[in-house]
């Protein structure tokens, strides 16, 4: 009997799972309707699934279709605009139409633009109303015919200058056909120039540095500086009128 118990508990076990796998693969539940035929199941399987945002989709550009919008490279305006760009260099950028090539042409005949050099002359007009032709000095530049901008080295700050974009023949003869604006250059030392208006009140704070500000009012300390003689009579500060004073001032 205890040699046969191992045998029977396996065959029980499995005949156990062989009962359960039947049970598993058995045919669901279905109804017949009135005209016999069967209908879905009674019971149908369900499964839960995670909500997940929904974002409308963004149509993408693609890259033959974006242009990035570019500048225009002439404007169409004959001119020459001068800007300074620290104190020894300049930079000068112009436009040339043909219609200004067309009256050059005109003036000095058929052949004169081809006959021609285009020149930058920079005239130095530091402490002159220019007029063209009283300036303290002035430079040549030889450019390209397809040149439009130009950086100029000029080498003095603070000097006022203006540029012509002109024409020269072969026998030196320049013919302007643009004037730019005047720019002047910055400083690249310190200014030595003082305000003569603030000149005396150094001397008084050093003369009244043996007072205690905080023990006396800005009048009293004017009153003694007028009577040392540190401050000029009739010239204060706008926060120190006394409105006497502006009635004897009224008489």
């Amino acid at each position: 009997m205890n040699v046969l118990s191992p045998w029977l508990l396996s065959a029980l076990i499995l005949v156990l799972a062989v009962g359960v796998f039947l049970f598993l693969r058995r045919p669901r539940l279905t109804k017949k309707t009135e005209s016999g035929s069967i209908s879905q199941p009674l019971f149908e399987e369900e499964t839960a699934q995670e909500l997940e945002p929904h974002f409308p989709a963004v149509p993408i550009r693609s890259a033959h279709n974006f242009h990035e919008p570019q500048l225009p490279h002439n404007y169409g305006i004959d001119r020459i605009v001068l800007m300074a760009r620290d104190p020894h260099w300049l930079y000068a950028y112009w436009e040339v139409t043909a219609t200004k090539q067309e009256a050059f042409k005109k003036s000095y005949g058929p052949a004169a633009w081809t006959s021609t050099r285009p020149v930058l002359r920079v005239y130095d007009v530091t402490g002159v109303d220019f007029t063209g032709i009283n300036a303290q000095s002035y430079l040549d530049i030889h450019v390209n015919e397809q040149t439009d901008n130009w950086h100029i080295q000029v080498g003095e700050p603070d000097h006022t200058f203006c540029v012509d974009l002109g024409r020269m023949f072969p026998d030196g003869r320049f013919v302007t056909l643009l004037r730019s604006n005047t720019v002047t250059t910055p400083r690249a030392s310190l200014s030595d120039r003082l305000d003569e208006e603030w000149m005396w009140i150094e001397g008084l704070y050093r003369s009244l540095n043996k007072f205690q500000y905080g023990t006396s009012s800005p009048m009293i300390i004017e009153e003694f500086a007028i009577g040392e003689g540190k401050l000029p009579l009739g010239i204060s500060s706008p926060e120190f009128n006394r409105p006497e004073d502006k009635i004897n001032q009224n008489q």
